[in-house]
């Protein structure tokens, strides 16, 4: 029946069919296992193994078995149908004395290679001898695979799987399953590898949002990462760079190949990476082999302390750094680098605090930025409600702020729904940044409040309970795109639980354009004078203080002046009627910017007139008194 169905799905007659498939495939049908599998049914039959390690492997070591295998079958189908040829041409470079590595890799049409006589059906025959046979089998794959499985600590598992007597059967489980890309596509393959992480993070107690972003959230990024650039993008034969430098399992990569070969199927996207978590770099760089590109551009190591691309810059960026992680590790290195190269190094506007290095990734980012005389770069972050406001004026962060804003680097930063990620429910920006605005957005930045645009989820997955939908996206979309103030009508919660009608809708900003000073302030120090236990005024009796009045620490105080205003004019106004004796220290003027997204957004909402609020009250009174009237009777 199984062979049936597939034939009727395809238009064949079961002996065109048998001919057509591949034994592997012909070989799933008569073991029952459907051929074609859905993103969530290939994960829980993938997932099914953990019922082989149960009892053997702790919950929170699954993922050491089943990610590695995933991979390993992945690439091995991707081989299948150019294996013969491989080893043909193999044999015939071996014969001749020639180094064969070019020749194999032109015959596999991949940036990989096995030279094993082996594939993963194969070593099934041999249960005797499976694990010499898998090692070998590892071992003939061309250097840059061999490195993914030397990342997954592979052959430790390997080794206990023996001892356990588990091999055999979890690597049969794994040669049943055809995870060839004309089955799973790399999108689906990419789902796969978020919903294992994330099983296994939530059963280890990890944290699963470190390896990868929700798609929703990529595709809202990669649509505003390109919009401005469709024209370009879609000439023929147009090639650029793309680089994340918290890479994970190469989520946003992907997310950003896939928009440009949807739109221009002839653009070339060369992806640049680095991941610090040694699975999450394995799984990425196998991603990256299978789709083409050079694993050499995908490194391994701390972006902060390692910068694994010196010197390089790119066209786009896209980066989900973690939130409000400490940079103790690397903080010498940071120093180091802060104070011996300035401006030249990456770190020269400043350092923020140790307990969240999130600014440090915008600063690396903005480093990595291809000179706006040779085109240009645009990048998006995404960054929690901190590096909006966090630290006063001439703090670190406040001086990583001024310099993004003085040199008009910001586009845009849209706020996001609350519980987006699968990690924490807290607010969460994207900070859009270019280096070649377009002449209309000079010296402004855009607010967006995207924060009312979710739909909730069937089910929720951590702390993610919300998801943006199609349409969401596409309204932020066309709102960046606009660039164009813009408010939507609201009804009130009261409103909507009364379903009155009648009352009209509030007007709610949700776009909002601003002069990039418009955020900038001087912080002032005021002082006023020492006095002595009469009241007299102490005067200073030497140096730049003498004959001038002392200033009083404990009177001191420090007032926020926008740029925008004078400061002898705003001193006048606000200090001098309620303190006549007061001045200003110059020597101590900061100047700070801070963001007050939230401020921005804030409509106000008048209380209810006192008659409803009584009549209210009146009928909750009169409730009480006629239960209390029930109970004496």
């Amino acid at each position: 029946m199984l062979v049936l169905g597939y034939a009727k799905a395809h238009g064949l007659t079961p002996d065109d069919e048998t001919a057509a498939l591949v034994p592997s495939r012909l070989a799933r049908i008569k073991t029952g296992i459907p051929t074609h599998m859905n993103q969530p049914a290939l994960s829980a039959f993938i997932w099914s193994v953990a019922d082989l390690l149960r009892g053997d492997y702790k919950q929170s070591e699954y993922g050491k078995v089943i990610l590695p295998f995933t991979v390993l079958r992945r690439l091995d189908c991707v081989l299948e149908t150019t294996k013969p040829a491989v080893l043909t041409e193999y044999a015939k470079q071996q014969k001749a004395g020639l180094k064969p590595e070019l020749f194999l890799l032109r015959k596999a049409g991949q940036r990989f290679y096995n030279t094993s006589p082996m594939d993963m059906k194969k070593l099934m025959g041999d249960q005797d001898h499976i694990k010499e046979n898998l090692y070998a089998y590892i071992q003939a794959f061309s250097p840059a695979v061999r490195d993914i499985f030397e990342r997954f600590d592979f052959y430790t598992q390997i080794e206990r799987l023996t001892k356990s007597g588990l091999l055999y059967q979890v690597t049969e489980r794994f040669a049943h399953v055809d995870l060839h890309p004309e089955v799973v596509s790399n999108a689906q393959m990419g789902l796969v590898f978020e919903e294992l992480i994330r099983k296994f993070a939530e059963i280890s107690n990890e944290t699963a949002g470190e390896h990868f972003t929700p798609r929703e959230v990529i595709r809202l990024m990669v649509n505003l990462l390109f919009i401005e650039d469709d024209d370009v993008l879609a000439k023929p034969g147009v090639v650029r760079t793309i680089y994340d430098p918290t890479a994970g399992t190469g989520g946003m990569l992907s997310g950003a190949g896939e928009y440009l070969e949807e739109h221009n199927p002839q653009a070339r996207l060369t992806m640049f990476g680095q991941e610090l978590n040694d699975e999450s770099y394995a799984i990425c760089k196998a991603d990256m082999l299978i789709k083409g590109q050079d694993v050499a551009n995908i490194t391994a190591g701390n972006t902060l302390s390692d910068d694994g691309h010196p010197h390089k810059k790119f066209d786009y960026m896209l980066s989900n750094p973690p939130f409000g992680v400490e940079w103790k590790k690397v903080e010498k290195e940071i120093r180091k680098e802060h104070e011996q190269q300035g401006f030249n190094g990456r770190f020269g506007p400043g350092l923020p605090r140790v307990s969240d290095g999130s600014l440090l990734f915008l600063l690396h980012l903005i480093s990595k930025m291809r000179p706006a005389v040779d085109g240009g770069s645009r990048f998006g972050i995404v960054l929690n409600g901190s590096p909006l406001f966090t630290g006063g004026a001439g703090s670190g962060e406040s001086e990583i702020r001024r310099y993004v804003l003085e040199n008009d680097l910001v586009e845009a930063i849209i706020g996001l729904p609350t519980d987006m990620f699968y990690n924490t429910g807290i607010s969460t920006y994207i900070w859009i940044l270019s280096n070649r605005k377009p002449e209309h957005r000079k010296g402004l930045i855009q607010l967006i409040d995207a924060s009312a645009f979710w739909q909730k989820m069937r089910k929720s997955l951590g702390s993610k309970r919300k998801e943006m939908s199609d349409e969401h996206i596409a309204e932020v979309t066309r709102l960046f795109g606009d660039f164009q103030e813009a408010s939507v009508g609201r009804a009130s919660a009261r409103q909507n639980e009364s379903r009155d009608e009648s009352r009209p809708t509030t007007e709610v900003p949700i776009s909002r354009i601003f002069k990039n000073e418009e955020f900038g302030y001087r912080t002032i120090t005021v002082e006023r004078p020492l006095r002595d236990a009469a009241g007299k005024i102490l005067l200073g009796e030497k140096g730049k203080q003498k004959g001038k009045p002392q200033p009083d620490s404990s009177l001191r105080d420090t007032e926020n002046v926008p740029l925008s205003e004078d400061v002898e004019s705003y001193f006048k106004r606000e200090v001098l009627p309620h303190a006549s004796d007061a001045w200003i220290d110059h020597d101590k003027t900061k100047v700070g910017y801070e963001i007050p997204f939230n401020r921005h957004f804030y409509v106000f909402k008048p209380p209810r007139p006192l008659v409803e609020i009584d009549s209210d009250l009146k009928q909750c009174t009169d409730r009480i008194l006629d239960m209390i009237a029930g109970l004496t009777k």
